[in-house]
C-alpha cells in the first residue's frame, strides 16, 4: 500500500517518463512535428514485425482485431461511436475525404482561416476552380466574426490547434455557431488531439481528421478520420477500392453497396503495423488520462514561456489560458533562429526552426528539469 501512495503521489511525467525511452538521449521539445513512439506503441510494432517475418499473416485475425482495436480507442478519446471512425494514412487523406467527397455546387461558400497549415487550407482553396467561394478569416477573429462569416456558409474548417504559434480555438463556441447555422464543421485535430481533451458530440464536429505522429505519440502514416454517422451517405468515397464495399471479404462479390460505417472510407490494405502502434498509443493516452495530460502540458509550455520571456524573447501569441497550448514559438531580434535549434540540437533539446521562429512543443512527460535546461542554453 505504501507503494501504491508514493506512486500516486508522483508528478505525471515522472510517473509515466520510463514509457519515453527517448528521454533516456534527448530533450524532446518537437511533438508539434514528429514526437517519439511511445514504448507501448514501439513494442507493439516490433510484436507484429517479429510475427510477421515468422508466421507471415497467419494471425491476419489479432491484425483484424487491432484495426477494430484502433477503431474503439479513438471512439474512446473523442467521443464518438467506432462505427464513426476511418483509419487513413494521414490528416490531409481525411481532410481530402471531406473536401473532395462532397457534391459541391456553385456559389457554396466555405469558411476558411488563413494561418493554417497547407493540409489545411490548399484542400478549400481547390474548390474555387469547381465555382464554391472561400471566405477567408484568422483564427484570431472572435466568434461574433465567425458567426457573421457562418451564416448561409455550407462547411467551415478550422485546426484544433494552430502549428506555428500554437493558438487553440474555441471548439465548444465554433461548434455551437456552425450547428445553429446549419455549417458542416470540420476540424483539423493533429495539433492537439492526444494533449487536450476533445468531444466531437459536445463541440458539433461532424468531421475530424488527425495523424498519429504527433501528440498522439504514435507512428507516422497513420492516422483516424471521424464522420458523423448521420453524414456518411452525404460524402462520397473518392478513393475506391476493394475494401470500400460491404461485401469486401466476398472476392466474388461485384456488389458495390457501401460498408455501413465509416469504414467505407478505407481504400484497400491498411497500414498493419502503424495500426498496431497507433492503437497502443491512443490506448497508452486513454489510460492515462487526457485530463491529466493537458495541464501537465501546459505546465511544461506555460514554464517555457516564462523562462524565454525573462532572456527578452518574444512569444508568438497572444497565450491565454483559454487559447493557449503545448506550442510556445519565441525569437529574438538580431539572433537567427536557426542557429538557436541548431545549438540546442548539438546539446541533445530538440525544437524546430519555423517561418524565422524557435517552436518548441513539450509533450506531459518531460520534467521541469529539462525545460530548465532548454532555456539555461537559449542565448
Amino acid at each position: 500500500m505504501g507503494f501504491e501512495i508514493r506512486e500516486a503521489s508522483l508528478p505525471l511525467w515522472q510517473h509515466y517518463q520510463d514509457s519515453f525511452p527517448v528521454t533516456q538521449n534527448l530533450i524532446y521539445l518537437n511533438h508539434a512535428a514528429v514526437a517519439p513512439l511511445v514504448k507501448p506503441a514501439a513494442e507493439a510494432m516490433v510484436k507484429l514485425a517479429s510475427d510477421a517475418s515468422r508466421y507471415g499473416s497467419f494471425h491476419y485475425d489479432q491484425w483484424l482485431q487491432t484495426y477494430e482495436n484502433l477503431r474503439v480507442q479513438a471512439a474512446l478519446l473523442i467521443g464518438a461511436h467506432r462505427d464513426e471512425i476511418a483509419i487513413v494514412k494521414n490528416t490531409s487523406e481525411g481532410i481530402a475525404a471531406i473536401a473532395l467527397g462532397l457534391d459541391w455546387r456553385p456559389g457554396d461558400r466555405v469558411v476558411a482561416f488563413r494561418e493554417e497549415f497547407t493540409a489545411n487550407y490548399y484542400p478549400w482553396l481547390r474548390l474555387e476552380k469547381r465555382g464554391v467561394e472561400v471566405h477567408w478569416l484568422s483564427i484570431h477573429d472572435s466568434l461574433e466574426q465567425i458567426d457573421k462569416a457562418a451564416k448561409g456558409a455550407r462547411l467551415l474548417a478550422i485546426s484544433y490547434v494552430n502549428y506555428l504559434s500554437g493558438h487553440r480555438v474555441d471548439l465548444d463556441g465554433i461548434g455551437e455557431i456552425c450547428r445553429r447555422h446549419g455549417c458542416f464543421f470540420f476540424c483539423d485535430a493533429i495539433q492537439g488531439l492526444g494533449a487536450f481533451p476533445l468531444d466531437v458530440r459536445k463541440s458539433s464536429i461532424d468531421a475530424l481528421s488527425a495523424d498519429g505522429h504527433k501528440w498522439l505519440l504514435g507512428p507516422e502514416g497513420c492516422g483516424v478520420l471521424y464522420i458523423r454517422k448521420a453524414l456518411l451517405d452525404q460524402i462520397e468515397p473518392v478513393e475506391f477500392g476493394w475494401t470500400n464495399v460491404a461485401a469486401y471479404a466476398d472476392y466474388a462479390s461485384r456488389d458495390m453497396t457501401l460498408r455501413p460505417d465509416a469504414g467505407r472510407y478505407e481504400c484497400g490494405t491498411l497500414n498493419t503495423i502503424g495500426i498496431y502502434g497507433l492503437e497502443a498509443a491512443i490506448r497508452f493516452l486513454n489510460e492515462a488520462g487526457i485530463d491529466r495530460v493537458a495541464p501537465a502540458v501546459l505546465d511544461r509550455a506555460n514554464q517555457i514561456e516564462a523562462g524565454i520571456r525573462a532572456k527578452g524573447y518574444e512569444v508568438m501569441g497572444p497565450r491565454t489560458p483559454q487559447s493557449s497550448s503545448g506550442i510556445v514559438t519565441f525569437r529574438k531580434q538580431g539572433v537567427d533562429s536557426r542557429a538557436i535549434v541548431s545549438q540546442l540540437r548539438k546539446a541533445g533539446i530538440i525544437t524546430a526552426p519555423r517561418q524565422g521562429w524557435v517552436r518548441t512543443s513539450p509533450h506531459f512527460y518531460i520534467s521541469p528539469q529539462s525545460v530548465d535546461r532548454l532555456i539555461e542554453l537559449v542565448p
